[in-house]
C-alpha cells in the first residue's frame, strides 16, 4: 500500500499543477475480484410470464389443526432452470428458486424442503436458499428423482442405473447403485403403497420390474404383454409401447399404467393381472391420476391437450372428455386428497384447477394461471405509469402483463371460442385471430371506449380491443369496404391510436390510409400516397429493383403527431410522406437513402424514428421535417424493433445480431451495447423510464431490465463496437439475491469514469485561495447585530383571551398548560447550577485552538469547524473568547492562515468581527497589542498582493476584450 501511495505521488507531481488526478487504485481494491459482466445502463430486473413448462408438477398437501379452510395446498412447478412455489388457494406465488447451472428434469418435496435434479446434482433448497446437494459419482445426468423415507431416489439419463442415497445423514453419501438389465430402460419410479423397500420402475420398453431397494434385488417383472393383455384374451399384443405415466390407486396393490400408444391398464400387482383397460385417442397418455374422496373415477391426460374421466365402476367407461383443456400436452395431473379439484399443468405454460360438483356433472374450470405458450414477438408498454404491458404472440392471443403483481396479468378475451369450438367440433386454436403483426393504444379515453387497435397477419380488418373489460371491442374496421370495386385491397400493415384516443388510423399494403372514430367506429377520412418520386426511381434502378406500382406501394409505418396536426407515413420503397390531418392532402415526401421497415414517433419531443433497411436508425424532426441524427446499429443484423425514453434523450434498438444498443440522442453516440443469449424481438422502454422489457425467440416470457441511471450514478461516455457485454436474461425470482445486490453495488463504483480530476483545497502556494462558500455567510457575519436588531419582535407574546380562568396557559401558538410555580423554581435552580458548569468547560472552538497552537501551523481542522458553523454559532464562539489565552491563540490563528494564503474572504470576516467585540481588550493588553501589530503587518503583505493579482487579471481581461 506504501508503495501504491508513493507511484501516486510521482504521479501527481510531474503533471500540470493546474489541476490534479485523483487515483481511484483504493476504491478498486475494496470491490469483488470477480464480477459478472453486466451492462452499465441496463442491470437484469426479473422475468414475467413464466408459469411451468413440460416437467411434471409436484403437488402438497398440509392440514393444520384447528384450521376452518381444509387443507393448504402448494404447488411446485418448474421454470427451466428454476422452480416456483405456488399457493394452491388462490394460485398466488410464494417464492421462486434461484437459477442452476443446467435445466431442471424432476421436482419433488419434503415437508418444507424443495428437491431439484440439475445435470449430475440434486439439490436441496429451504425457502429458496440450496442447504444442500448430491451428485452422480458417474458424472452423467439424473432424470427422475423421487423421496423413499430417509432415502433419495434417482435414475440416470440413459436408464441403465438407479442411484439411492441416504439423505437422513449429514454426510450424503452414495449408498446403493442398481445396474438394469440390457434392454431395460427405465423412466419412472413409483412406491406402492404399503409395500416395505419395494419400488416399481417403468421402462421405455413397457416393462415393469419390483425391486427391493434394500438387498438390492428384482422381485418380479411385469411384461409389456401382461399388462397391455386380459387374462380371458387368447391372442398376446406382440407390438410393444413405452409406459409414460404410472400412479398408484387409492386401493391397495392396484396401479395405473399409461402408454405411449394411448391405452390405459389398471393393474393389480400383487394378483399381477390386469383390471380393466381404457383407450384415449389423438396422441398418447401423459399422466394419471384416480380421485381420492370416494368416488372411483380415473383421469387421463394425452399429448394432444385432452382430459378424460373414467368411470371404474362401470368397468372404465368414459364420463366426460375435457377437448382442448390445454393449448399443448398435458405433463402432470393430480387430485387434490379428500377434494373434487383436479389440478392439470400443460406445455402450454399454465396450471389450471377443474372442479367437479358432482360425480356426474361436466367439469368447470376453477382458477388458472397462464402465460403465453409460444414466445411473444411484440410488446407495447399500456398507459403513463408504466406498470403494465400489451403482448402479443404466435399463439394468436394478446395478453395484459402487470409489472408489479403476476396476479393481475391476464388474457384478452376473444369472446365466446369454446362454445363455438364444442359446436363446430373444431380445435379452439383455430378460432382465434391470427398473429398480431402491429399493436397501437392510447389510455386517454380507456374509460369512455375501446383505446386498443391491432392489425393482424394477412387481414384486410382492423379489430378494437378494450383494457378496460379485458375483451374485444366492439368494432372491426374493414379497409376493403371503401375501396372501389376494381382496385385491389390489401391487407393491413400498421395501424395507429390518435395520442386524443379519439380516432384509429391503418396503413395497407396499397398505400391506402384510413380513418375511424373510435368510439361510434365510422370511418371518418382516407389518405393515399402518391405514385412512386423519381429519386426513388433512380435508386431502384441503380440497385436493379423493379419499380413499384402507385397500388403495390406498400405502408409501412404510421403515425399522428401529438396535436392531431399531421399524419405521417413511410412506403416500403423508401419515402416518408407528411398529410395534413383535417386536410387529408399530401404536404411533403421525403426520400430516404433506403427503405424503411418501421417507425416510432416520441410524441412530446416531435422525433421520429425510421428503421431503414442498411441498418442505420434515423431521426427527423417533424417540425423542420429534416434529418438531424443517423445512428448506425453495426453490420451483421437488421434491426428488429426500437424503443425511446419519455424525455428523449435514449433511443433503444434490438437487431438479429442478439445486441440491444442504446444511443444518446444528443451527441449521436453509442453510450451501452450488451449481448443477450437468444435475439430480442421487441422492446419497449417505460414511461417512468423505470424498465426496459424484452422478449425473445426462445422463451414464452417478458423479461426486464432496470435502468441503472434512476437509482444510481451512471457514467455515460461513447463506447465502440467492440465493448459490447454478454449478458444472461433476467430470471424469475429477480436481483433479490444478495451477491447480485453486492455486484450491482461494486459496479456503481465501477461506473466512475477513470479519468476523474479533483481540485485540491489549493491550486497553487503563491496563489490567494477563498473558501468556495457563498458570500452571503460572511456578510450575515459581519451584519449579525444589524440584522437580529430587524429581526427583534414588536410587543412581547400576549396570553390567549380566550383560555378559562382557572386553567393557566403559557404563551404561545400551541395551548399548553402552565407549570406549577414549585416545580419551576426548582428548574430554576438547576439551570443555574448547569450555567456554573458550563461557565467553566471549554467550548469547541477553544479546544481547536489550543490544539492548533501546539501543532504550530496546522489550522485546517480549526477553520473546518468554523465553516461548519452558521453566522450566529460563529458570532457566538467569538464572543466566548473572553480570556487572555483564547484572545492570543485566536490571533495567531489568523495570521498564520493569512500566511498561508488560504480561505481569504473567511480571515478577513472573522478578525473583523473579532476586534469589533473585543478591541477595547486588546488594546489595553501590551501581548495582545503585540499580535496584533504582527497581525496587521501580515494583512497589508497580503492585502496587497491580492490587489496586485487582481489588478493584473483585470488589465489581461481589458486587453483580451479589446483585442477581439
Amino acid at each position: 500500500m506504501a508503495t501504491q501511495n508513493a507511484e501516486n505521488v510521482e504521479m501527481i507531481e510531474t503533471r500540470p499543477r493546474k489541476r490534479i488526478r485523483s487515483s481511484t487504485k483504493c476504491k478498486r481494491a475494496t470491490s469483488p475480484t470477480h464480477l459478472p459482466r453486466v451492462p452499465i445502463l441496463f442491470a437484469p430486473f426479473r422475468a414475467l410470464g413464466l408459469i411451468t413448462n413440460h416437467i411434471p408438477f409436484y403437488i402438497q398437501t398440509r392440514s393444520y389443526k384447528d384450521a376452518t379452510e381444509g387443507p393448504r395446498i402448494h404447488i411446485l412447478t418448474c421454470l427451466g432452470r428454476s422452480w416456483a412455489l405456488w399457493e394452491g388457494g388462490k394460485m398466488g406465488l410464494l417464492f421462486v428458486g434461484p437459477e442452476v447451472q443446467d435445466p431442471i428434469s424432476c421436482l419433488v418435496m419434503d415437508g418444507d424442503a424443495v428437491w431439484a435434479a440439475s445435470g449430475i446434482h440434486v439439490i436441496k433448497y429451504l425457502r429458496g436458499k440450496e442447504v444442500s446437494r448430491v451428485s452422480n459419482p458417474l458424472q452423467t445426468p439424473l432424470t427422475f428423482v423421487i423421496l423413499f423415507g430417509s432415502q433419495l431416489l434417482a435414475l440416470t439419463e440413459d436408464g441403465g442405473r438407479m442411484l439411492i442415497w441416504e439423505v437422513s445423514t449429514n454426510e450424503r453419501a452414495l449408498s446403493t447403485t442398481i445396474q438394469f438389465d440390457v434392454g431395460f430402460t427405465a423412466t419412472s419410479i413409483l412406491h406402492p403403497a404399503a409395500y416395505l423397500n419395494k419400488v416399481l420402475v417403468a421402462s421405455n420398453e413397457g416393462d415393469i420390474q419390483l425391486w427391493n431397494i434394500r438387498t438390492q434385488t428384482c422381485i418380479h417383472k411385469f411384461s409389456n404383454s401382461q399388462l397391455r393383455t386380459l387374462p380371458s384374451e387368447q391372442h398376446m399384443n406382440s407390438l410393444s409401447s413405452p409406459i409414460t405415466a404410472l400412479t398408484q390407486s387409492p386401493a391397495i396393490d392396484v396401479i395405473g399404467v399409461g402408454f405411449m400408444s394411448g391405452e390405459i391398464s389398471v393393474y393389480d400387482v400383487r394378483a399381477d393381472e390386469r383390471l380393466m383397460r381404457m383407450f384415449m385417442d389423438n396422441g398418447g397418455i401423459k399422466a394419471l391420476s384416480f380421485r381420492s374422496d370416494g368416488h372411483p373415477i380415473l383421469a387421463s391426460a394425452s399429448s394432444s391437450g385432452h382430459i378424460a374421466l373414467w368411470d371404474l365402476n362401470s368397468g372404465g367407461r368414459l364420463l366426460h372428455l375435457i377437448r382442448g383443456a390445454h393449448d399443448g400436452a398435458v405433463s402432470a395431473l393430480e387430485w387434490v386428497p379428500g377434494q373434487p379439484v383436479l389440478i392439470s399443468s400443460g406445455e402450454d405454460n399454465s396450471v389450471k384447477q377443474w372442479l367437479y360438483e358432482s360425480a356426474t356433472a361436466v367439469p368447470r374450470l376453477l382458477k388458472f394461471r397462464s402465460g403465453h405458450h409460444a414466445p411473444p414477438h411484440l410488446i407495447r408498454f399500456y398507459g403513463e405509469d408504466g406498470k403494465q404491458l400489451l403482448s402479443a404472440s404466435a399463439d394468436r392471443t394478446l395478453r395484459y402483463v402487470s409489472v408489479v403483481r403476476d396476479s393481475r396479468s391476464y388474457e384478452m378475451s376473444q369472446g365466446s371460442l369454446a362454445r363455438k369450438a364444442t359446436t363446430l367440433s373444431k380445435p379452439l386454436a383455430s378460432l382465434k385471430f391470427p398473429p398480431i403483426t402491429s399493436i397501437s393504444c392510447s389510455s386517454t379515453r380507456s374509460k369512455d371506449w375501446d383505446d386498443v387497435l391491432t392489425a393482424h397477419a394477412d387481414e384486410m380488418c382492423v379489430r378494437s380491443w378494450t383494457v378496460l373489460n379485458k375483451r374485444v371491442g366492439k368494432h372491426t374496421f374493414n379497409s376493403a369496404e371503401s375501396s372501389k370495386r376494381k382496385s385491389p385491397s390489401g391487407v393491413v400493415k400498421c395501424v395507429c391510436v390518435t395520442a386524443c384516443g379519439n380516432f384509429g388510423l391503418a396503413g395497407s399494403s396499397t398505400g391506402e390510409i384510413h380513418m375511424w372514430n373510435m368510439q361510434s367506429g365510422l370511418k371518418r377520412k382516407s389518405f393515399k400516397v402518391e405514385p412512386c418520386p423519381q429519386a426513388v426511381i433512380d435508386r431502384l434502378e441503380l440497385s436493379s429493383v423493379m419499380k413499384p406500382k402507385a397500388s403495390e406501394r406498400s405502408i409501412t409505418g404510421l403515425t399522428s403527431d401529438a396535436l392531431n396536426r399531421a399524419v405521417i407515413a413511410t412506403t416500403s420503397d423508401g419515402t416518408v410522406n407528411f398529410f395534413d390531418f383535417h386536410a387529408c392532402t399530401l404536404d411533403q415526401v421525403m426520400v430516404l437513402p433506403t427503405s424503411a421497415s418501421s417507425i416510432m414517433l416520441q410524441r412530446d419531443s416531435g422525433l421520429l424514428a425510421v428503421v431503414c433497411d442498411d441498418m442505420v436508425v434515423r431521426i427527423i424532426d417533424i417540425e423542420t421535417r429534416r434529418i438531424v441524427r443517423e445512428l448506425a446499429c453495426g453490420v451483421h443484423g437488421r434491426i428488429l424493433d426500437i424503443a425511446f425514453s419519455s424525455d428523449s434523450r435514449w433511443i433503444v434498438v434490438t437487431s438479429l445480431d442478439s445486441v440491444i444498443r442504446t444511443f444518446n440522442i444528443p451527441t449521436g453516440q453509442l453510450i451501452n451495447a450488451f449481448r443477450t443469449p437468444s435475439v430480442a424481438t421487441s422492446i419497449a422502454f417505460s414511461p417512468t423510464n423505470d424498465f426496459l422489457a424484452t422478449t425473445h425467440v426462445d422463451s414464452v416470457g417478458i423479461f426486464l431490465w432496470a435502468n441503472r441511471s434512476q437509482y444510481s450514478e451512471v457514467a455515460f461516455r461513447a463506447i465502440s463496437e467492440d465493448n459490447i457485454a454478454d449478458v444472461a436474461l433476467p430470471s424469475m425470482q429477480g436481483s433479490e439475491d444478495d451477491e447480485v445486490l453486492e455486484a450491482l453495488e461494486a459496479l456503481g463504483v465501477e461506473d466512475k469514469p477513470t479519468d476523474v480530476f479533483s481540485t485540491p483545497s489549493q491550486l497553487d502556494g503563491d496563489l490567494v485561495t477563498l473558501t468556495l462558500l457563498p458570500r452571503a455567510r460572511w456578510q450575515t457575519l459581519l451584519n449579525l447585530e444589524v440584522i437580529q436588531q430587524r429581526n427583534k419582535p414588536k410587543e412581547p407574546p400576549k396570553k390567549p383571551e380566550h383560555a378559562p380562568f382557572f386553567l393557566p396557559t403559557l404563551p404561545g401558538i400551541e395551548h399548553r398548560f402552565a407549570i406549577e410555580e414549585k416545580k419551576q423554581e426548582t428548574q430554576d435552580k438547576h439551570n443555574r447550577i448547569l450555567d456554573k458548569i458550563a461557565a467553566n468547560s471549554r467550548s469547541a472552538l477553544q479546544k481547536l485552538l489550543v490544539e492548533s497552537d501546539k501543532k504550530n501551523g496546522s489550522d485546517d481542522a480549526l477553520f473546518d469547524y468554523i465553516k461548519s458553523l452558521s453566522p450566529a454559532a460563529i458570532d457566538l464562539e467569538l464572543r466566548s473568547l473572553v480570556s487572555f489565552n483564547t484572545l492570543q491563540q485566536f490571533l495567531r490563528a489568523i495570521k498564520r492562515r493569512l500566511q498561508s494564503h488560504l480561505d481569504f474572504e473567511a480571515v478577513q470576516a472573522l478578525q473583523n468581527v473579532v476586534l469589533r467585540i473585543h478591541a477595547d481588550v486588546i488594546i489595553e493588553n501590551e501581548d495582545l497589542r503585540a499580535e496584533l501589530e504582527e497581525l496587521l503587518k501580515v494583512q497589508k503583505k497580503e492585502s496587497g498582493r491580492v490587489l496586485d493579482l487582481l489588478a493584473s487579471s483585470l488589465g489581461t481581461l481589458g486587453f483580451v476584450r479589446d483585442t477581439q
